[in-house]
């Protein structure tokens, strides 16, 4: 008879990947699980994965803001991992970047640690971002990124580009935290991230693919250093739960590369669409590698192929109704 896996909580759980995440541990066996969501938001299509309804699951919904440390505490409590996905997320502009952005990252995961603090949970899997490790213009010419690297803050601060600083603090915050208190909490930074839409909305990270088929310009210079399926993420955040061994931070990607080649291979898989083809470095010195996620490539993780992720997101974008299709101009 098989171990029954630990209580868990996911905050953010019925978001892209908070769902991806939710129905990779129902795959894995766990049966307790705790969904942590934005008070108000849908939660419904959670319970439409498979094994959501299966005799002796829990999955138990929990209207919980991250700035409300008492609602936090109550979804929590009684679990001994956590997985932080929440965070307010968006490649706009904002009105007021402190509040919107920055103080929900920072303060939310700090009170995500304490409330696990309290409940004595093994381990936080943090899920922070590539926008917590570029863009570093200071970054040695010629080497490769990887998980040393840090978003320079005074850069993004001069161009008004407040998510990578929300992301940057918020995960410079939780590390604290975890020396001052001797807690076990590891981050994980996925590049951007495409798929299947399980949720009802458009997510930040599908919008980039969205907005390059319907013809966009934007080279995302600060927001790139790759691409990588969902499904990879859900994977990479139970692998990092379950491997004692894994600490620090781990880039999650399928390689590193311009999005210059990566609108090159949409415009390929799908010539229908009016995809920009950009001319030269869209991240300058930026340096190709494809194995840049080695620390998850060495705890057994084997990563989708790019290409079969801007399929399936293409299909998802479809079907909901997000996507339409256009011949080139």
């Amino acid at each position: 008879m098989a171990i029954p896996k630990e209580a868990v909580t996911v905050t953010g759980a019925n978001d892209f990947i908070g769902t991806w995440l939710v129905r990779t541990l129902l795959e894995s066996g766990y049966t307790t699980i705790h969904a942590s969501i934005f008070p108000g938001s849908d939660a419904s299509h959670l319970f439409n994965l498979p094994g959501a309804k299966n005799p002796g699951v829990r999955l138990e919904v929990y209207d919980a803001d991250v700035m409300d440390f008492d609602a936090l505490r109550r979804a929590v409590e009684g679990t001994s991992g956590v997985f932080h996905v929440a965070s307010p997320c968006t490649l706009e502009d904002t009105k007021d970047p402190t509040k919107e952005l920055v103080e929900p990252a920072v303060m939310g995961t700090l009170n995500v640690l304490e409330a696990a603090r309290q409940a004595n949970v093994r381990r936080v899997v943090l899920t922070s971002s590539i926008s917590a490790m570029v863009p570093n213009p200071g970054w040695p010419q010629n080497k490769v990124f990887d998980e040393s690297s840090w978003t320079d803050l005074d850069y993004c601060k001069s161009r008004q580009k407040w998510y990578p600083v929300a992301k940057t603090l918020a995960e410079q915050e939780a590390s604290k935290f975890a020396k001052t208190h001797g807690m076990d909490v590891v981050a994980i930074h996925p590049a951007t991230c495409l798929g299947k839409l399980l949720q009802p909305g458009l997510n930040a990270s599908c919008a980039v693919l969205q907005q390059l088929l319907q013809g966009s310009k934007d080279t995302q210079e600060y927001h790139w250093l790759g691409a990588v399926h969902v499904k990879d993420v859900a994977k990479a955040q139970v692998l990092i739960f379950e491997t004692s061994s894994s600490s620090g931070r781990y880039l999650c990607t399928n390689g590193i590369y311009q999005f210059a080649d990566f609108a090159g291979k949409v415009s390929e898989l799908f010539p229908e669409f009016p995809v920009h083809r950009f001319i030269g470095e869209t991240q300058p010195g930026l340096i190709s590698c494809k194995d840049a996620a080695k620390r998850l490539i060495n705890l057994g993780l084997v990563f989708t192929p790019v290409e079969d992720a801007v399929r399936e997101t293409v299909e998802s974008l479809k079907a909901k109704g997000f996507l339409r299709q256009e011949m080139p101009q």
